[in-house]
């Protein structure tokens, strides 16, 4: 078998068939990245209207990442096997239950499993969407120029993430923020059945269920963790149990895949130095980046005390501008090279967020405004370079396999982000505000009702507490607190960062134009190299 795309073999139809199927690709990429800011933005409200604490809005977060990040490469795989139009309109489904139960949701573990099947379809999603624009463009030099408008439809959804969650919490429940995705998502799959052109991988792949077992219980046990951890000890058995069944299913893909013979990961992909060096850069960069946004939304709702609509402003100035800059440095990919943009990206990425180390609950809108500008050039510069670089630097028909590879990394790192945020500020927050109350000449009585309800039920918990005349100098003392922790955490992103860019300095190479890597199709194809 040796199955192709379903496109017309007429230049004019053909085009016409391209231009929807990069369309629908950047509608598909739009649903499956909406609810990461959308949700971001309301967690302070989630978190007062299902009392949860710290480590429960993690997962939160992470009840989307974890699944997105875990069967990504599985579902490259599928899309490959059965046609990555199916995949694409199976991912919207997952989108649209998955919004429909967190919609409902009248406890924070319903909102986890909504969260959850909203993760399955982005994993569908991601490397259907970057597989069906590779196979529409075949020619590496101009599919950048698409990969840009990829990479701008996902930032958009960031973008107006907060906006949309703004508008609706000012007039109705933090649930209704799920809303949106649901009809878009129906209508996208009536589109993609009528306007996109199928395609599948040549030859003959076969699941991995062996690798993808191994792959999930890397990631899940090792996010587990991290949170667990960090709300309470790293030295407990069950966290240290965690991270060794996490380092023994490692070893146990490793072996997995290179033992298979239709592995859903080639690990000869990693002989492409530039491929290596943009999973590496995804993995970390994307740490710090979702990391940050999630403790950045904690500072907008917990210390400066500020509605959604507010917030989402203040994050539509990072959005909004990695939008628009995107298209831009993916013009210049041909004079400039990914190297060099990613690293200097990154640079700009490091110098914002230490910037931010500075604020405190009094900062202005401009005085956010511009540093968060800043961060949103630097990953302008970051986002279409790096996911051109790791679809372009392997043979056309492992560009699907590339895509999913790249994708699962950035997710990984994505889904270790807030867990280790939430960790750190969970622990800092924990360590010193004791003396912060102590400082502000809060009676002993008054010290362990507050320090009592952060333990036993969270931040949000404290805006609870009634002290009387000295709730304004508690609640003072608190968001002093709760910055020691935000500044902590934004060092420690700057520093990630850092590392990105180093890592990016040091071993991504500018792939040449028509070369391949040494990976081998898989053993059982049954012809050549796909030729389109």
């Amino acid at each position: 078998m040796n199955a192709t795309a379903i496109t017309p073999t007429t230049g004019g139809r053909r085009r016409d068939h391209r231009a929807a199927t990069v369309v629908m690709a950047c509608v598909g990429v739009f649903v499956a990245y909406l609810p990461v800011t959308t949700v971001s933005v309301s967690l302070p409200i989630i978190q007062r209207s299902l009392d949860a604490s710290t480590a429960d809005l993690s997962w939160v977060t992470d009840a989307f990442v974890l699944p997105m990040a875990a069967l990504i490469l599985t579902a490259g795989v599928v899309g490959d096997v059965y046609g990555r139009r199916k995949v694409l309109q199976a991912g919207l489904a997952f989108c649209a239950i998955g919004a429909a139960i967190a919609l409902s949701a009248n406890s924070v573990e319903v909102l986890w499993f909504g969260q959850a099947f909203t993760g399955v379809g982005a994993a569908a999603l991601l490397p259907a969407t970057l597989g069906l624009i590779s196979h529409a463009v075949p020619d590496p030099r101009e599919r950048v120029k698409y990969v840009s408008m990829w990479t701008a439809s996902l930032v958009g959804a960031l973008a107006v993430g907060p906006v949309i969650a703004g508008v609706i919490l000012e007039n109705a429940s933090w649930r209704w923020i799920f809303v949106t995705p649901i009809p878009a998502s129906l209508l996208a799959m009536a589109a993609a059945a009528r306007y996109v052109a199928d395609s599948r991988a040549p030859g003959i792949r076969r699941l991995d269920w062996s690798g993808q077992i191994t792959a999930a219980v890397v990631i899940t046990s090792l996010v587990y963790a991290v949170i667990e951890g960090g709300s309470g000890s790293f030295g407990d058995t069950h966290v240290i149990a965690a991270l060794a069944l996490s380092a023994a299913a490692l070893l146990a893909f490793v072996v997995t895949e290179m033992r298979s013979s239709s592995p859903m990961l080639d690990l000869k992909l990693f002989r492409s130095a530039a491929f290596s060096a943009t999973a590496l850069v995804a993995l970390i960069s994307f740490l710090g980046l979702i990391g940050f946004i999630f403790v950045l939304s904690l500072y907008l709702g917990q210390v400066q005390q500020l509605g959604t609509l507010d917030a989402g402003y203040r994050m539509l100035m990072f959005t909004l501008t990695t939008m628009l800059a995107g298209p831009v440095f993916g013009r210049i990919m041909h004079r400039v090279s990914a190297r060099v943009l990613i690293t200097v990206g990154l640079l700009l990425a490091t110098g914002s967020l230490l910037s931010l180390t500075s604020i405190d609950a009094e900062t202005s809108f401009g005085a956010l405004a511009w540093r968060l500008i800043v961060l949103g050039v630097g990953f302008g510069a970051v986002f279409a370079p790096m996911t051109a670089t790791a679809i372009n630097s392997v043979p056309h028909h492992l560009a699907g396999m590339a895509a999913a590879g790249s994708n699962a990394f950035r997710q990984v790192g994505a889904a270790l982000g807030p867990a280790l945020m939430g960790a750190l500020l969970t622990t800092k927050v924990g360590n010193v505000l004791p003396d912060r109350l102590s400082d502000a000449q809060l009676g002993p009585a008054a010290q362990h009702q507050v320090t009592d309800a952060v333990e036993s039920a969270g931040f949000g918990a404290v805006h609870a507490i009634d002290l009387g005349a000295d709730t304004p100098t508690m609640l003072h003392a608190f968001s002093r607190a709760f910055l020691d922790g935000i500044h902590l955490c934004f060092t420690i992103a700057a520093a990630i960062m850092l590392l990105a860019a180093v890592t990016s300095a040091v071993l991504l190479r500018r792939p040449r134009s028509g070369t391949s890597v040494p990976v081998t199709a898989p053993r059982h194809a049954a012809g050549p190299a796909l030729t389109r």
